[in-house]
């Protein structure tokens, strides 16, 4: 027992890649002599994030096709065929128990070699509209985690389970206070936080907004906690001050959101998750420039449940301000939405999901 192999897929986006690491993490506490490799799409992020998480990786010539005619997609059939015989390669070469795929293009030619060898395989999606390579797999996959409700609508009613997201780790118990985490960021006990979340790399749009609002902040005196994101942080780092505190990058993430009071954040299905468990009073400003708008949709989940606020990006020259002043001067609407964010948290996502691939191996 416990000599297990699993091969898993996912990648292109942090949205896909942190979740597979996160169930390579559980599967590897429960079986410590199991063996893992990870497939995925060659010059895409996966191919540094998971060697960083300490596990081997394998990658596919693959990309997904564009939305209008480029070379890409004249590409696209060559570049199957090509990742379709190397998927085939590696799935007989390490001869897997169970693959697990979270999205991303690399997946399809993962998981279709690894279902013609008759290995079974587990899908796991993180958004409420699912994406096209699961919706692609469903029908022969094993079973369907997905973190929202409604889902039967794109994959086999009987096959889907709501698990939730995988989340890391230090969110799901967070031990450090609010003084000590605004102590980190040299930001003051007394006022009120807003918290600013682009993703890793940036959000221009979001960065536009805040650039602008600045004296909006200041005029309600309050302080900013600004991951600007690694590609925009030269540009925004002069404004980084006593009550503003511009970041490329926030590592201690559960320092962040404790001293949060409020958040602007993107509507990615990994942060939607985390924003749950933190439980927080969240204005979602979704990416609109990503496939089939999956981050509107994550957001509109949560408003239905009066969960959080939702501006879209077009509405923001309009919208922002009024909609930021009452959130901020309303205890009452930030106790309520924290509440209510708070109950759609599934904390145990991982072991769910894990418990479901263990099946499988019996």
């Amino acid at each position: 027992m416990g000599n297990y192999r699993f091969i898993l897929s996912g990648g292109g986006t942090g949205g896909h890649i942190y979740p597979a690491i996160a169930i390579a993490n559980e599967l590897k506490r429960r079986y410590a002599d199991a063996e893992f490799l990870f497939v995925g799409a060659k010059n895409k992020m996966e191919m540094e994030k998971v060697p960083q998480a300490g596990y081997q990786i394998e990658g596919l010539w693959i990309s997904g096709l564009q939305r209008k005619l480029t070379l890409k997609n004249v590409m696209f059939p060559i570049k199957l065929i090509s990742s379709l015989l190397r998927a085939r390669k590696i799935v007989k070469q390490f001869q897997p128990n169970v693959a697990i795929g979270t999205g991303g293009f690399a997946s399809g030619p993962l998981l279709k070699m690894a279902a013609g060898a008759k290995i079974p395989y587990v899908l796991q999606e993180q958004n409420s509209f699912a994406g096209i390579t699961n919706k692609l797999l469903a029908s022969k996959a094993e079973r369907i985690c997905v973190a929202y409700d409604n889902m039967g609508q794109f994959f086999p009613k009987e096959k889907v389970l709501k698990t939730g997201n995988p989340v890391r780790s230090d969110l799901i118990d967070i031990i450090v206070d609010k003084n000590e985490a605004l102590a980190f960021f040299d930001l003051e006990s007394n006022k009120h936080t807003v918290l600013i979340l682009g993703g890793s790399l940036g959000a221009r749009r979001i960065n536009q907004l805040v650039e602008k609002e600045l004296n909006l902040f200041d005029d309600q005196g309050i302080q900013v906690l600004w991951q600007c994101g690694k590609l925009y942080y030269d540009e925004y780092k002069k404004y980084d001050s006593k009550t503003v505190k511009v970041k490329a990058y926030l590592n201690k993430m559960d320092f962040a959101y404790t001293g949060a009071d409020t958040i602007i954040s993107r509507a990615g299905a990994g942060s939607v998750s985390e924003l749950c468990l933190v439980g927080k009073p969240t204005v979602f400003i979704p990416s609109p420039n990503v496939a089939e708008d999956h981050q509107t949709k994550n957001a509109e989940a949560l408003v239905k449940e009066d969960a959080a606020i939702l501006i879209r990006e077009k509405d923001l020259e309009t919208d922002f301000e009024s909609v930021f002043k009452e959130l901020v001067s309303s205890v009452e609407m930030q106790k309520s939405l924290a509440d209510n964010i708070k109950k759609l948290a599934l904390p145990n996502a991982t072991s769910a999901i894990v418990d479901e691939i263990e099946k499988l191996l019996k």
